[in-house]
Formats: structure tokens, sequence, C-alpha cells
């Protein structure tokens, strides 16, 4: 009898398995259900066990771009696969917690601080979708809906059904969700309403890193930015992506000469020292809202109060104004 594979320190090995597809999980792409079922497995490897046919759907091979469906069968091969990084801190978990804006039986809503990714990845052992998995392990389709930057805070949605997620991702494709956010840009905003469209190509840096350039090998984007209050210096300006391209606001008002305040990828050196030296610790970027309808065709909006830093760096530069 053949002694069982070794296993590394720091890996797990799972073993054989059946899955059968449910309505709730009817839809989505064979790759995306692998990932929920294997966390912790390279993507390569993910690819390459499909590629090799290891994967079979009611005995038969797919490409990673099949789309289950309900009583589908799902053999799922043995994997060497990461271990758990370990329990979230309940610290943590309790932050997001107490950032849940809106909850029903479809969809989850939370007030995402700034600092705190969508997701692990990265040295990120932890995103909000962990800690949420995390304290509540019954919700076993929690999924983003969609993604903030790790330096934003404000409205993220979160479905906890398959079929709100399914019913969402269409709303998004249409153009049927309006999202506004407050961004603080540096100068004296004159340009009034602006609509700009301006492509963007999304270039890799050295360590993988992500950086985007307006150009017209990128994808179409579009963003509306209108004057909300200037301070001279600074202008508070709203902002309604009508795509929802990588780091797309921030580019866009790098393009019009007004960067974000405290956007240390695309901002001015000097502009974020002196913003730093008044009080401003990072990116002045939040979701403050966010619309769309539900199943139902009832109208949903979502507001997030804007974070205790940038109402207080508000109030520094005005010299502690009264707030309109």
């Amino acid at each position: 009898m053949n002694p069982p594979p070794k296993v590394e320190k720091g890996t797990r090995q799972t073993t054989v398995r059946k899955v059968r597809v449910d309505n709730e999980q009817a839809g989505q792409r064979i790759d995306n259900f692998l990932r929920r079922e294997l966390p912790g497995l390279p993507k390569g490897r993910l690819y390459r066990v499909l590629r090799k046919g290891e994967v079979r759907v009611n005995g038969g091979r797919v490409r990673a771009d099949y789309r289950l469906q309900t009583d589908d069968e799902v053999r799922i091969p043995p994997a060497r696969i990461n271990a758990s990084p370990g329990d979230a801190a309940p610290g943590k978990v309790r932050l997001i917690e107490q950032q849940i804006l809106f909850e029903d039986k479809r969809l989850l809503v939370v007030n995402k601080p700034s600092g705190v990714a969508v997701h692990g990845g990265s040295g990120i052992s932890h995103g909000v979708i962990e800690l949420l998995r995390s304290s509540r392990p019954e919700l076993r389709d929690l999924s983003l809906v969609h993604r903030l930057d790790r330096e934003t805070s404000g409205c993220l949605v979160l479905a906890k059904r398959r079929s709100a997620l399914r019913e969402l991702h269409a709303r998004f494709r249409e153009g049927d969700v309006e999202k506004n956010y407050l961004a603080l840009v540096v100068g004296d905003w004159q340009l009034g309403e602006q609509r700009i469209n301006a492509p963007l190509l999304v270039e890799h840096r050295k360590k993988g890193e992500r950086h985007v350039v307006v150009s017209g090998a990128g994808k179409s984007a579009q963003t509306v930015m209108r004057l909300s209050r200037t301070f001279g210096t600074y202008s508070l300006v709203q902002c309604q992506p009508e795509t929802g391209r990588t780091h797309q606001i921030r580019v866009h008002a790098k393009h019009f000469g007004h960067p974000i305040a405290g956007d240390l990828r695309y901002g001015d050196p000097a502009d974020n020292d002196a913003a730093k030296k008044r009080g401003l610790k990072r990116l002045f970027l939040h979701a403050q809202s966010i619309a769309f309808a539900d199943d139902s065709g009832n109208e949903l909006h979502f507001t997030a109060p804007l974070a205790d830093d940038l109402q207080k760096f508000l109030d520094r530069i005005t010299g502690g104004r009264k707030r309109q």
C-alpha cells in the first residue's frame, strides 16, 4: 500500500469529492466555482487542472468559461492548497460588523473603512469579504458585487445569494447602478460640470503593481464630475463614474489637472506633502452612495457618512467654520 503523499508545511491536502450544483450556484463560471471550493489553490494550478480534465462536469471535460447549470455534478479533484492564513482578528471582524449599513436576506451593504482591502491577497490575509465570511460562516455564497480601492472608504455591496449576485452584475453591465463619490481635488475647480471621456489602460510596474494611464489603446471610461464646494487650495467634487475601470476617478481627476488630495500613486508629491502636514493621512476619496432597483423593481439607495478623518480635514481647511 502506497503511503499518503507528503504534505508540505503551510499546505493541506484535499480529497476528491463530487458536488451537486443547486439553483443558487447555477450560472457562475466553473473557474469561479472552483475558487470558492478550493480556497488557497494557486490560480495557475486551478487552470491547469481544468485544462488537464481533472475537473469533470457530468463526467465530461469543460472549459474554464463553462457556466454551471442546476443539477450539474462537479467532480473536484484532490489538491494541495495553501493552508488558511488563520482566524481573522476579532477586532477587525467587529470593526466591519459595526460598519454594516443595511442587511436583508439577499444583500449586505458596508461602509468600508479606508485601509481595509475588499479581499485578501498580495500579502493581505483578510479583506472585507474574508472578515464577513469569518463572522457569518453560514453565508456560504457571500460574494463581492463590486470593488473599492483599499484606500477608498464608503459604500460596498455584497450579495448573500448567487441569484442576487447575478442580478446585480447584470445591472452593473447595463449601466443601471448609480454610484456617487466625493473627492477632494487639488486646486480651484473652475470647470463646472464635466463629463470626462478618456480611455484607460492598465499597465503593470515592478512587483505586479497596477498603474493606469489615459491611452487610446485602453478601454472606454466615462466619469461625470461637478463642483460641490471650493476652498481655493482644494475643491470638493462630486464624481459619478459611468463605467467601472480600475482607478478610474483618480486617473480622470489627474487627467483634468486636479489630482485627488493624498493620492500617492497619481498625485504630485509636493501637493501630498502639503496635505499631510495639514493632517490628511490618506486618499480623499469616499464612495458616498449607491442606488439600484431590487428584484421587485423597487429603488434601493444607500448612503455612507463621510469618514471622520476626512471630515476633520475639511473642518481644518475651512478654519472650523460650520458645515454647509
